[in-house]
């Protein structure tokens, strides 16, 4: 999953990212306000956290202009602002959540997850695929009750598909959400992942359907 920390406060930022990546995140960063709309009216986003306060554009004209341009990346706001009235302000605008500074970690990732699953339509942190359980909260997933050891790089494509129910899923899409823009990958590392996580849970874990992408066994194709 994808996540973008817009937050100028360098120490935060940081501090966000090392705790988002441990928790099996893909986490780019932006601290300017104009740098960060235009990436969020451009990309494509799991979740974004979002400072009110950035140089150049405020968060909430950010938010604002997002939402009119239609697009729909959940956004989590982050504020050092107590009044009830902006926070309302800004869950009116667009937001899907928001926490105030200073929070714990814990608490950023949980609402996070939260997110990620309410736009999915998942209630839990459990996701039924067959005979296996995947838990988002525990990064694990299980077949019969037992763990089946993954890297974290085939965690996050088994959660990114999970996520997806219902759908097939290109090849450019995958490479979106599970790689930084800086990261370099070769043509065919999403072949090769796959090919990875079929020969620990099955080949029919994950089908591909030729020219279109890939989606998980059970899904419509």
């Amino acid at each position: 999953m994808r996540i973008l920390v817009v937050e100028d406060d360098q120490r935060i930022a940081n501090s966000l990212s090392t705790a988002l990546a441990a928790a099996g995140f893909v986490v780019e960063t932006e601290q300017d306000g104009e740098n960060a709309w235009h990436r969020g009216d451009t990309e494509t986003f799991d979740t974004i956290l979002l400072d009110l306060g950035l140089p150049s554009l405020d968060g909430l004209t950010i938010l604002k202009r997002w939402r009119k341009a239609g697009r729909t990346s959940p956004v989590l706001i982050l504020t050092a602002r107590g009044n009830w009235d902006e926070r309302v302000e800004g869950i009116e605008a667009g937001a899907d959540d928001y926490v105030i500074k200073p929070f714990r970690m814990e608490e950023v990732i949980a609402r996070v997850r939260a997110i990620i699953r309410r736009t999915h339509g998942f209630a839990s942190s459990r996701i039924d695929i067959g005979d296996f359980v995947l838990d988002t909260r525990i990064k694990q997933i299980t077949r019969h009750g037992v763990p089946v050891n993954l890297t974290p790089q085939e965690y996050r494509l088994v959660a990114f598909l999970a996520h997806q129910r219902g759908r097939v899923v290109s090849r450019a899409e995958i490479t979106e959400h599970l790689y930084s823009q800086d990261f370099e990958r070769d043509s065919n590392s999403i072949e090769v992942l796959v090919g990875r996580v079929r020969r620990r849970l099955g080949n029919d874990f994950i089908r591909t359907r030729r020219g279109y992408g890939y989606s998980l066994g059970g899904d419509p194709v």
